[in-house]
């Protein structure tokens, strides 16, 4: 599989760019995964694997260098001093070497800034699990990839069989290459004063193109049906959201955790209760937050969630092309119905609402609107964001829903047993949540920052039991006999919360 990118210099989308522009030591943009497998992985072995597929992915071996004064976006060029030693590490974890060793670790490595003067990518091989298990932890940039070419990028590292992929390698032609320079010049001025005026007429025209579509798709009934009832969720819509406990600024420092279930179990709910994968990790995720809100003295009666759901806009077929292709759904959920069904049966209706009003294509519009404007003051928008606090949370969570491989993946002969993903979080999101499907299960991965969220371990333990109970209200599994859930939240309560 060749990733799609025929240009060797390409500029940055205002997409792209404003993952760079937004970045700083407390919001690290770089999305992630944490891969286990069933033994320990061979460093040289894996090294020379993936070197030999570094040429289906030119884009790896790309720096992004910013023109004079932001006038235009930055642009891929060819990193002279490439080294492939300066993107995969060797590293081992910490004694007993079980999973919270593995994600104290993840948690560690996962907050820092990527290294902008290399290509914005990072494998590190984790050696000294028990059980004589292997690790990796994949590390890249958010204005590289999203979640979906992440997931395709993956696919290109790894093999579909024990025994390997073959790659044919091209021959190297050796060309001088010249550093690039940050400074640029007047050449370079030049270009990117072209290329702003070119990226701001083609916003325009996506505007233009996003509101004849848009005007169209609003004389179709399912669009009228949708909006008819939004209209009747307004209220809700425009309500302040409250804050959870981990809406806070956040400082730099990650914490990682996870969760995995077979997702035979997703398939049978969706059976039984109906919904979408996406609306049973919703429901999930809702549930356990109503959960840890408790836990830290809030109540959650005739309280509402807001979150805000990555939605890809990539065409079909076109998974492995670099870049960002994505806008985002926001939803509101209710976060004080008990009953796991009718939690499930409330988020099918309102996603299926926000689907058919068109949410996800007026929030792309808006970001076109905001690309049309000068790259300066795009870059001066995103970086000045992190600065600003509002009296009310615009969302509470991020909740990232990304497909996986159907069919187990492999490196060196080592079998990939589970795949957890990252997704970046900051500003005043202290926790993101992200899910992916792998070879028949689903793995949640939760990211928290230290000072926002220290007891993160506790919302994934809750994410567990939310699972549970859900499958149980859905006939999955027998009931038994437990104790009442607010016993077991005043329990959990710290000494010095109220």
């Amino acid at each position: 599989m060749d990733i799609q990118d025929p240009a060797p210099n390409h500029r940055l989308s205002g997409t792209d760019a404003a993952f760079l522009y937004l970045e700083r030591k407390e919001i690290p943009l770089h999305i992630a995964c944490v891969c286990i497998f069933d033994a320990a992985i061979p460093f040289e072995e894996f090294v020379a694997n993936i070197d030999s597929k570094l040429h289906l992915i030119p884009r790896y071996r790309q720096i992004a260098v910013a023109p004079p004064y932001h006038i235009g976006y930055p642009t891929w060029e060819p990193d002279p001093n490439f080294d492939i030693a300066r993107h995969i590490f060797q590293v081992r974890v910490g004694a007993p070497g079980d999973e919270a060793a593995l994600e104290a670790l993840s948690g560690r490595i996962l907050s820092q800034v990527m290294d902008r003067t290399k290509p914005l990518w990072e494998i590190y091989i984790v050696d000294g699990l028990k059980d004589g298990r292997g690790a990796l932890i994949v590390k890249v940039h958010h204005a590289l990839a999203d979640g979906v070419s992440g997931a395709a990028l993956l696919r290109v590292m790894l093999d579909p069989t024990p025994e390997g992929s073959r790659v044919t390698r091209p021959a190297r032609v050796h060309q001088p290459l010249s550093s690039p320079s940050p400074a640029g010049g007047n050449h370079s001025l030049v270009d990117a004063l072209a290329s702003a005026v070119h990226s701001s007429i083609e916003n325009l025209i996506a505007v233009e193109a996003g509101l004849l579509d848009l005007t169209q798709s609003l004389f179709t009934d399912r669009t009228q049906a949708g909006l008819q009832e939004l209209m009747g969720l307004l209220p809700e819509l425009a309500a302040p959201i409250q804050r959870l406990p981990f809406n806070r600024l956040c400082g730099g420092d990650r914490l990682f955790c996870w969760a995995g279930f077979d997702f035979a179990d997703v398939k049978r709910i969706r059976e039984t209760a109906g919904g979408k994968v996406n609306d049973v990790i919703l429901t999930v995720v809702t549930r356990a937050l109503a959960s840890y809100a408790k836990l830290h003295g809030q109540s959650v009666h005739k309280r509402l969630l807001r979150v805000v759901c990555p939605v890809s806009m990539r065409p079909e077929g076109q998974s492995e092309s670099l870049g960002n292709r994505i806008t985002f759904l926001p939803v509101v959920l209710p976060m004080d119905i008990r009953n796991p069904v009718r939690m499930l049966q409330a988020v099918t209706a309102r996603m299926e609402m926000m689907k058919s009003a068109k949410a996800a294509e007026l929030l792309a519009l808006a970001a076109s609107w905001l690309g049309a404007t000068p790259p300066p003051l795009q870059a001066a928008f995103w970086g000045g964001l992190p600065f600003l606090t509002l009296p009310v949370s615009l969302f509470n969570v991020i909740c990232s829903n990304i497909p996986g491989s159907p069919v187990p993946l492999y490196t060196a002969g080592r079998r990939m047993l589970a795949s957890y993903p990252q997704v970046p979080t900051g500003w005043e999101l202290g926790v993101g949540i992200a899910a992916t499907s792998y070879d028949g299960k689903l793995f949640f991965g939760l990211t928290a920052d230290t000072n926002a969220a220290p007891d993160v371990a506790r919302l994934r333990d809750f994410i567990k039991e939310s699972f549970e109970d859900l499958c149980r209200a859905a006939g999955l599994r027998k009931t038994t006999a437990r104790r009442p859930r607010q016993a077991r939240h005043q329990a959990a309560v710290p000494v010095s919360a109220p």
